[in-house]
Formats: structure tokens, C-alpha cells, sequence
């Protein structure tokens, strides 16, 4: 590698390192002053936005945005709630497997946080340390992102992956990466959920715990009053907006699972099939104008949610840090190729090493797969690599900066999900590695079994 290379490998690493630490959008502004830096004073050429990449991410996003907006969030929540209270000894199990079902349905991780509240409260109620059950749901909740077909980092894998082609020289389609992410992801949920059981001491044993309920008034605080959706009846109209939702995601499926059924047209002389992220793009807008009409939602209520402010952070930050990041390594992809392509190719993990890295700092998974997909594709990754260690995006539970992880720390007043004194030592990363490790092994061994590496 050249000086020059380093050089400006530094500054990259610099605006990661800021941007991440300011937070939010602030990582994709960053990523502006990269570009400028790197085009006004390396004379590097500039490269592209991952436009396509963003407006698909643009379409889940106001989708999903709109579907919290009429209320049909709430429905599955309460859904999940009465399964959690039918079966409350195995809410350490049944718990993290809600979660991530949210994610899946919805795209988003956002979800977790109505959950967290009724997680804490059975939790408590039954006897079962918190912390265990709260942790493995944080996660889960997560680890659900790459399982989804609706999300913004499944979508950004099949877009950045299209027109690169597989040992079995067929492009990657949204169906066959679900069918390595799913059933790893839910490998690596049960494992987690399993092995939470046994996390931590039981509460009757825990002499800090014990200790801390001494005080009556503490005592109240800590067993409070229960939180519940169960008591809220929901009018047609949220039903409905879930039921409009849920058909989107079928027809996506649908049309991935059988190609036959997309639209052919005739360019330049050529025959085109209609892509996957059209359709994607398509169908997650009209979802949205439908669940408008029928659900009568509010514009403010859209744009004011959860769901849309993650979702266009997630967008700027994608827009800044990728094109800061390609600029970069569209100047050397011939050096990087020569002394990490051997390498990557030998020690297939190493992609999934770098990725998690890479999502720890940029806090989004969405993002880590933009910034790093198209630099593993310049230096000859495989597509099915790519996609047999998609769990691996989700890293940012190394560190307890999360939202997710900062709140299921908020709802849990018993204090067993915590951040430890060396601050590493924190309640969500035991779950986090177990999680991420089982279900990253598992993809790749199916992505063995189904012949794509």
C-alpha cells in the first residue's frame, strides 16, 4: 500500500470515529466534509452516492413510517403481549422471539421499544431476573434487521449485489438471501434466548438485588404497576393498516420467489425483466398511500415518528459515509484488491471481522453494508460470502450507545441490566457475540449447502 493510501485512510477513519461519536445524522454530514477533503485536497476522483440503495431505503422507511402512524404497530404489539402473558415462565425464550417477529414484519428494530416495558413487567412479576429476558430482546430485535424483507439492510444487499454474479452464475435474489438469514437468524436468537435462562443470578439469590428492595418504597418502584396493551381496544382501522402492510411484504416475496411473474420490456433491443428493487420501491409506496387513505393518517404523525427519524437518519448517514468511502477506495481498488483479496478469499471470516467493525462504529446496519459491500465487491469478496455473513452488520452492541440498549437499561428499575464498572463488561454483549457468531456460522453453512460459495 502506498503512503497516500494511509494517508487517507486516516482521515476516513477520523470522520468515522467524529461523526460517530456526535451521533444521528451527524455521520452522514461528516461524510460531506470527507468528500470534499478528499476531492479538493487528494485530487481523487469522486465516487457515486448509492442512489439506488438510498430510494429504496426511502420507500421502507415511509412505509413503515406510516404504518406506526395509523396504529397498526400497535396491533402486532398487542399480539405479542398475549402470547408473552399466556406463557410468562418462558418469557426469557418467547420474549427475544417477539422481538425479533416485530423486526421482521416491520423492517425496523424501533419496534422493541414498546415491548421492553411489558418484558420488564412480566419478567419481574414471574420471578425471572429481567436481565436476562430485557438483553436477549435488545438483541433479538436487532439481529432481525438482516431477516427481514422489508428492511434497509436486506434491500441494500440485494441492490448492491445486482449484476454481480454467484459461483452459480445467477445474481442474488431477495428470496435466496432470506433463505440463508432467516433461518440463521433465528438460530442465533434461540441460542441466545437459551442460554439467557441461565444467565445471572435468580433474584432470591441475588444479595445486591436483595439488598436494593429492602426499602418498601424501592420495593414499589421496582415491582410497580403492570404495563399492558391488553386492555386497549383497537379500532378496524389499525387492523386493517397492518393486514394492507403484511400484503405488501407477501407480493414482494411473491414476485421474488417466482421471477416469472415480473414484467418484461424491450430496451435498445434487449429484453430486461423489471428489478427487484423496482419492485421493492413500488410496492412499499403504494402500501403506503393505501394504509394513508384507509387508516385516514395524518402527514405530521408520519413524518413525527420513530420510525421515519431513524430511518432518514439511517438515509443521510448512508449518503455521506458511502460516498466518502467509495471516493476513497474507487482510487485504490487495484492496491486494496492485491494484498486483501488473497486474503479474504483464504479467510472468508475476515469480511465478517471487518463488517462488525465497521456497524460498531457506524451504528446502523444499513450503513456498515453500504460503506463496506461495494469495497468487498472491488476486491473480489464473493456475492455469496456477502450474503452468507449478512448477520454479521449487526455490531454496535460491542458498546452500550445504542438506543435499544440504553432503553431496555431505562425500563429495567430492578438494575440487572446495566453497563458495567470497565463499561465493556455490560449486560447485552455476551448476547450480542453468541447471537451475531451462531447465526454468521450458520449462514455461511448454508450458504455452503446451497452452492453459493
Amino acid at each position: 500500500m502506498s503512503a497516500m493510501f494511509y494517508i487517507q485512510m486516516l482521515l476516513v477513519l477520523a470522520v468515522l470515529f467524529y461523526g460517530a461519536r456526535k451521533g444521528g445524522i451527524a455521520l452522514g454530514l461528516f461524510g460531506g466534509i470527507g468528500v470534499i477533503i478528499l476531492v479538493f485536497g487528494f485530487n481523487l476522483a469522486p465516487g457515486k452516492p448509492p442512489v439506488a440503495v438510498m430510494l429504496v431505503m426511502l420507500s421502507v422507511i415511509i412505509a413503515g413510517a406510516t404504518l406506526q402512524a395509523s396504529g397498526g404497530l400497535d396491533v402486532m404489539l398487542q399480539i405479542a403481549e398475549k402470547l408473552l402473558r399466556k406463557h410468562p415462565r418462558y418469557v426469557t425464550i418467547l420474549a427475544p422471539l417477539s422481538t425479533v417477529t416485530l423486526t421482521f414484519l416491520c423492517g425496523t428494530g424501533h419496534v422493541v421499544y414498546t415491548m421492553l416495558p411489558i418484558i420488564y413487567d412480566i419478567s419481574i412479576k414471574t420471578g425471572v431476573r429481567p436481565e436476562r429476558a430485557m438483553a436477549a430482546s435488545t438483541i433479538a430485535a436487532q439481529m432481525g434487521i438482516v431477516m427481514s424483507p422489508v428492511s434497509v439492510a436486506v434491500v441494500s444487499i440485494v441492490a448492491m449485489l445486482s449484476g454481480h454474479l454467484m459461483i452459480n452464475g445467477q445474481e442474488l435474489s431477495l428470496v435466496q438471501l432470506l433463505s440463508i438469514t432467516i433461518p440463521a437468524g433465528l438460530s442465533g436468537v434461540l441460542v441466545v434466548g437459551i442460554w439467557s435462562m441461565f444467565r445471572g443470578k435468580d433474584l432470591e439469590k441475588d444479595a445486591e438485588f436483595q439488598e436494593y428492595i429492602k426499602d418498601p418504597e424501592t420495593k414499589q418502584y421496582v415491582y410497580g404497576s403492570s404495563a399492558t396493551l391488553l386492555n386497549k381496544k383497537l379500532p378496524q382501522s389499525q387492523w386493517n393498516a397492518m393486514w394492507i402492510f403484511f400484503g405488501a411484504i407477501a407480493i414482494v416475496a411473491l414476485v421474488g420467489a417466482f421471477p416469472s411473474l415480473l414484467p418484461v420490456f424491450k430496451i435498445k433491443g434487449k429484453d430486461v425483466i423489471l428489478s427487484m428493487v423496482d419492485v421493492i420501491q413500488m410496492f412499499m409506496l403504494a402500501a403506503g398511500a393505501i394504509i394513508f387513505v384507509v387508516a385516514n393518517v395524518k402527514t405530521k404523525d408520519i413524518v413525527s415518528n420513530e420510525v421515519f427519524k431513524a430511518g432518514m437518519t439511517a438515509v443521510v448517514a448512508v449518503f455521506g459515509i458511502a460516498w466518502m468511502t467509495s471516493t476513497m477506495f474507487n482510487s485504490h481498488v487495484s492496491e486494496v484488491k492485491e494484498v486483501m483479496g488473497g486474503v479474504v478469499k483464504a479467510y472468508p471470516w475476515a469480511y465478517a471481522v471487518v463488517l462488525l467493525l465497521v456497524s460498531k462504529l457506524i451504528n446502523s446496519q444499513g450503513a456498515a453494508l453500504a460503506a463496506i459491500v461495494p469495497i468487498a465487491l472491488g476486491v473480489g469478496v464473493p456475492p455469496g460470502v456477502i450474503a452468507a455473513f449478512a448477520a454479521a452488520a449487526y455490531g454496535y452492541f460491542i458498546l452500550p450507545t445504542y438506543p435499544s440498549d440504553l432503553a431496555a437499561i431505562s425500563f429495567d428499575r430492578s438494575g440487572t441490566t446495566k453497563i458495567g464498572k470497565f463499561v465493556i463488561n455490560h449486560s447485552f454483549i455476551l448476547p450480542g457475540f453468541i447471537g451475531v457468531g451462531v447465526a454468521s456460522s450458520v449462514g455461511f453453512f448454508l450458504a455452503k449447502i446451497y452452492g453459493l460459495v
